[in-house]
């Protein structure tokens, strides 16, 4: 490792002081770029961070922004934007030109990576944030001032982070990613750790990193913790020759017929508790990897891929369920860098559109009256309830007011059968048009349980998070009240199993429904990714309420 140096680099009028070392000919090839917070910080706080960057194989590199530490310049004159522009200044200046980056940020440097991240685009190989701040549009190009001017204004919007750009671009970052998260934060708001979280584990091989004794000032605690700095540089470099997944390309690749390889991979849309992959190979044949990264999803994985693996090896003797092939599954990450599920890709695609939708909607009904004649030799975990009354959160007013009261009673008897538990337009591929219109896929079984064709029919699908949404309700938010309320009439005319009258019909319906108040616009991104950009929260939520209005009046 070579000593690390002292520069002074001059750019749009200021001298930034910085300090740079590492790497050599057999060092990894990355230039790690640390970058401080805001207030106080300085480049000098993270030398052991740098150092150890520099131990790894790393070139390393930090500087102070103007106005901090040794670099010139007010703080007050400084910027988001001048940030972004001094560190590509010094990046292009100390690091090879299109050398991969590793790039670490702290505090309000949570948004100059995510910037950074944009310019350099596949260059940047992993990224760490500590603490990490995003800030609304509007504040890019504010000076800073004093603490009471526009940019303080801006920032101090309740909600205003929540529309960052920066956290687009980190929802497209493939890449190497981990959040260091300290157990107090009395700077940045627990909502927007969450946010950046769910950003990154999109489609990022994403890990969390607790400390659970530190502070905002993340810098200083690696500085006076190398054990904890030690892991967490380990982390951060976690499979960067592969962007961070080494690990999981060698298991997929054990899993293939001999002699064939993976030659491609992109990203699906669909897909909300986990990252779903098409995987091409050389011959043509297409799979599909899926593969929980959200540390909630991550916790229940075993249980959650065990089971779908157990349904797709059911399914694989049924007739009239075209569900994917079970090829393997790493449910423990004993060899994956995630929990993964290798399968094969179904032919079709999802339709959320208006085209063919009387058709689609007699197609579901069919469908789902054919998954619940499924036996299996043995019988699946009882159902779970996504929300509870003391859950549900509403607006107020009588109407709302009814419909927790009707889930307060006890569970109506039921006779149960076997329930996809996540039966939806996002979870069912379809090829042709008009006559020629047919389902080739239901997907998505990691969520099958026992219980009444009632909570299929009814079926959201919202447990902390979880992605999915109902036949009927689904059904009301992407096309209209109308379409939810007349499911039910389908789903029987197609033969399905006999559902529950009156009250306790309403209560399986409402039981699920509830769980989307009081955003049922939260789970619409994917919806919105194939196109329907007409979903607004406003839109969303007008139909739900319409939607559970129209249950109370037809069953209650």
């Amino acid at each position: 490792m070579s000593e690390l140096v002292s520069f002074t680099h001059v750019h749009d009028g200021e001298r930034l002081s910085g300090v740079y070392g590492g790497g050599g000919p057999a060092g990894l090839g990355a230039t790690a770029v640390v970058l401080h917070g805001a207030g106080n910080g300085c480049a000098e706080r993270l030398r052991p961070l740098l150092a150890e960057f520099a131990a790894r194989g790393c070139r390393a590199l930090a500087f102070d922004f103007s106005g901090h530490g040794e670099s010139t310049g007010a703080l007050r004159e400084l910027s988001l934007r001048r940030r972004l522009g001094q560190a590509l200044s010094v990046i292009d200046a100390y690091s090879p030109a299109d050398g991969p980056l590793v790039l670490v940020g702290f505090s309000m440097s949570g948004q100059t990576v995510a910037d950074l991240v944009r310019h350099y685009g596949g260059r940047v190989a992993a990224l760490g944030l500590g603490a990490p701040a995003v800030y609304a549009a509007q504040a890019w190009d504010v000076p800073f001032g004093q603490g009471d001017g526009r940019f303080s204004a801006i920032i101090r919007t309740p909600g205003g982070w929540r529309t960052a750009p920066a956290l687009d671009v980190l929802r497209a970052y493939e890449g190497r990613a981990v959040l260091a998260v300290p157990g107090t934060d009395a700077v940045i708001p627990p909502a927007v750790t969450e946010a950046v979280q769910d950003a990154l584990a999109t489609r990022a091989q994403y890990t969390r990193f607790e400390l659970p004794d530190a502070g905002h000032h993340l810098g200083l605690w690696f500085r006076d913790h190398p054990q904890d700095l030690a892991e967490f540089v380990t982390a951060v470099l976690t499979g960067l020759g592969e962007r961070g997944w080494t690990a999981t390309h060698a298991w997929v690749g054990k899993q293939l017929p001999e002699g064939r390889t993976v030659v491609g991979s992109r990203f699906l849309s669909r897909g909300w508790s986990a990252q779903m992959r098409c995987l091409t190979l050389d011959d043509g044949t297409e799979l599909v990897r899926r593969t929980f990264v959200k540390p909630f999803f991550r916790h229940h994985a075993p249980g959650l891929l065990a089971r779908e693996a157990s349904v797709l090896t059911l399914l694989a003797g049924q007739e009239g369920v075209p569900a994917p092939r079970l090829i393997a599954v790493d449910a423990t990450a004993e060899h994956c860098d995630h929990p993964s599920l290798l399968m094969s890709r179904l032919p079709g695609r999802v339709r959320v559109d208006e085209t063919d939708l009387e058709r689609r909607v007699d197609l579901l009904a069919a469908q789902l009256a054919r998954v619940h004649t499924v036996v299996p030799e043995e019988r699946p975990r009882r159902y779970q309830a996504w929300t509870s009354p003391d859950r549900v959160r509403t607006a107020g007013g009588e109407r709302w007011e009814r419909a927790v009261a009707v889930i307060r009673r006890d569970p109506p008897p039921y006779e149960g059968c076997f329930l996809h538990r996540d039966f939806h337009p996002g979870n069912v591929l379809f090829t042709g048009a008009g006559p020629d219109l047919r389902i080739t896929g239901v997907v998505d079984w990691v969520e099958t349980s026992w219980g009444p064709a009632d909570l299929d029919v009814a079926l959201p699908h919202c447990l902390k998070g979880v992605g999915g949404t109902p036949s009927s309700t689904a059904l009301a938010l992407l096309h209209g009240p109308e379409y939810g309320l007349g499911f039910r009439t389908r789903y029987e005319a197609h033969g399905g199993r006999r559902l529950s009258d009156g009250p306790d019909h309403l209560y399986w319906r409402l039981l699920d429904a509830l769980a989307y108040v009081p955003d049922a616009a939260k789970l619409a991104g994917p919806w919105r990714e194939l196109g329907r950009t007409d979903l607004t929260p406003e839109v969303l939520g007008g139909r739900l309420e319409a939607y559970v209005g129209g249950l109370l009046e037809r069953y209650g």
